[in-house]
């Protein structure tokens, strides 16, 4: 498979700053010669003449400095000295002739000799660090100017290449080099394998679908929810195939300038053609594919990348061999000139797990993690009815997480209780310390949502009841369904509003009916949002029976448009909500006051342990019984 080729270096440039570095270190160290360098001449005399003439009173040498074997002779009245390198060092200056005249002299005297005789100076000799020094002094601003000028260059290489890819795809390249992911990867959804194992056969064998007359679909669309494994399957189809696979985000092909969009979308299929058979996966394609309006647009960025996709999409020969998958959960904001057939042609649903999936997908995330052989990874498939791949693998991370942090060599049973309650609700809240009146309110409040669903003939049994924050709730009363649904009739929906009410009308039970608390502030939202539902989606008021009244983007109005019912219709339906949270609470109460010394019971064994599991629920539940007046059917 051809690779992406890299961009070589250009030697050319490369020498050239090298040129230009060396000139600039040779002009430089000629800068600071000429600037160190004495003015005037210097002239090379014998040893012999200099001793003599410093001898002489008219001699004419103001001053010599000795440094090891060189002398630096300064004349006077002169600008310039002379340097002599001593080539007989056998013996010192001294003993070779050369006296200090002044030497012992103060005052007038030593004027009066100094303006005969010179002055003779010994310094140090320089060593290697002073001639480091002088080269660092010169060589230094020469490096900083280099590696300005160079850095210079490459940023104007750099936005030179910038521009000039500008309009080239981000597309991450994919091939055989590596890892492979296969449909044995992708635990459940059968149903979406099945579609997608079709694509597979046909770039394996594009022949045996072209005798029998048969087009492989140009597009498949994966829909589904988020975390559900889109992308992995998209994944899966390449690595089944041994295809190239070109993956791109929708957000990727937006940029500010207008047309860039284009011209990348352009330039991605152009390399999806060349290395046919591939395949082109685009993520989140809503955010390029949404919804074309009549606001003029046909200039815009967004719209102009739309069309591009439509004409490349549109354009395939029945041989290029190119296959284009899309992933989104938003199917509703896509165009529909994007879901006819002929572009997007097969459309396949990435369901939420039902519970034999969710089965598979934990065994998947726990093959490779000790695990303790009492485990039951049954029991946890059945407590994340709605969980999505993601987040089963994200319990499994957790539970491997909370064994490390608890020191067990071993996953166990309870490492997979709190990785999915902290998963689904939150951690632990064991720093929120509560007083002996909310421990108290918190155990009531519980007990009246435990004992109205364990009582209600159409609810979920009751799995699990504690009063130790977690998250951003006091306590938490866990319902487990014995088996997955597809639809809920309208009793089950109406138990559910009744247990929700359960732990309000606890407190109005209990503690009179004017101590109510914040804490049934959730229960109440959830009775709000699933009454509305219920009239609005599902058409199951009692005056608006099998009427529903769609609103926001779904459907047939948009957000920008009103609501789609009058002001009477709307007061109906506030009217049929408000019914159903009354009836929810009535029934609650009906409950509640036929079981109270069970309510006290439960909420006492709460008090006493925090927790309470199925098992030790039952012999506290059994005694309580439905009212005549909660009845429903």
């Amino acid at each position: 498979m051809p690779q992406a080729t890299k961009k070589k270096p250009n030697k050319n440039n490369n020498l050239l700053r090298w040129v230009i570095f060396t000139f600039l270190l040779l002009f430089f160290c000629a800068m600071m010669t000429s600037l160190l360098a004495p003015s005037g001449a210097i002239e090379e005399v014998p040893l012999s003449d200099v001793i003599a003439r410093a001898n002489d009173e008219n001699g004419n040498i103001a001053k010599i400095t000795v440094e090891g074997s060189n002398l630096k002779i300064t004349l006077r009245g002169e600008d310039y000295y002379t340097q002599v390198s001593r080539k007989d060092t056998s013996g010192t200056l001294y003993e070779q002739g050369l006296i200090n005249q002044c030497e012992g002299l103060a005052g007038d005297e030593l004027t009066n000799c100094q303006s005969k005789y010179p002055t003779i100076e010994y310094v140090e000799a320089s060593n290697f660090w002073d001639y480091a020094l002088d080269i660092a002094i010169i060589a230094i601003p020469v490096i900083i100017i280099f590696l300005f000028f160079n850095s210079m260059m490459r940023q104007a290489q750099s936005m030179n290449n910038q521009s000039m890819g500008f309009g080239k795809a981000k597309a991450k390249l994919y091939g055989p080099d590596k890892k492979k992911v296969t449909f044995q990867d992708v635990a459940g959804n059968e149903s979406a394998k099945q579609d997608l194992a079709e694509i597979v056969d046909f770039l394996k064998e594009p022949k045996k679908y072209e005798k029998l007359g048969a087009k492989i679909p140009r597009g498949v669309l994966l829909a589904g929810e988020p975390g559900t494994g889109k992308t992995l399957m998209a994944r899966a189809v390449a690595g089944e195939a041994s295809v190239p696979f070109f993956s791109i985000s929708g957000s990727e092909f937006a940029e500010m300038f207008v047309g860039v969009g284009a011209s990348r979308v352009r330039d991605l299929f152009t390399k999806a053609k060349k290395n046919a058979p591939s395949i082109i996966f685009i993520d989140e394609i809503d955010a390029v594919a949404h919804k074309r309006d009549a606001r003029g647009g046909a200039g815009r960025e967004d719209e102009q990348t739309l069309n591009q996709i439509l004409v490349e999409m549109d354009g395939f020969d029945n041989d290029s061999g190119v296959i284009v998958i899309a992933a989104t959960n938003r199917v509703d904001m896509l165009d529909k000139a994007l879901l006819r057939p002929g572009r997007f042609d097969r459309h396949v649903n990435v369901t939420l797990p039902e519970r034999k999936d969710r089965l598979e997908i934990l065994n998947v995330h726990f093959k490779n993690k000790p695990v303790e052989k009492d485990v039951n990874l049954e029991a946890l498939a059945a407590k994340t009815a709605g969980s999505s791949g993601a987040d089963l693998a994200n319990i499994a991370n957790e539970a491997a997480i909370t064994a490390a942090r608890e020191g067990h060599k071993e996953i166990t049973n309870g490492d997979l209780t709190e990785a999915f309650e902290r998963v689904a609700i939150g951690p632990e809240r064991k720093s929120k310390a509560m007083n002996d009146h909310e421990r108290k309110l918190t155990a009531y409040h519980e007990a009246g949502h435990a004992i109205v669903g364990h009582v209600l003939p159409d609810s979920d049994p009751v799995h699990k009841v504690t009063i130790i924050p977690r998250g951003r709730t006091g306590g938490v009363t866990w319902f487990l369904p014995p088996e997955d649904r597809s639809y809920k009739s309208i009793y089950e929906l109406k138990d559910i509003l009744a247990r929700a009410m359960g732990g309000r009308i606890a407190e109005k039970l209990i503690f009179g009916e004017d101590a109510v608390t914040t804490g049934a502030a959730s229960d109440l939202q959830h009775v709000a949002e699933l009454s509305k539902e219920m009239i609005v989606e599902e058409g199951m008021g009692k005056a608006t029976r099998d009427l529903v009244f769609p609103e926001g983007s779904t459907g047939y109005y948009t957000i920008a448009t009103s609501k789609p019912y009058s002001e009477k219709t709307a007061e109906l339906i506030d009217q049929e909500i408000k019914g159903l949270s009354n009836e929810a609470a009535a029934r609650a109460e009906a409950v509640l006051k036929a079981n109270k010394p069970v309510l006290d019971k439960l909420a006492e064994a709460l008090l006493k342990h925090e927790t309470l599991e199925e098992k030790e629920l039952e012999p506290i539940l059994k005694d309580a019984k439905l009212p005549v007046t909660a009845k429903l059917r």
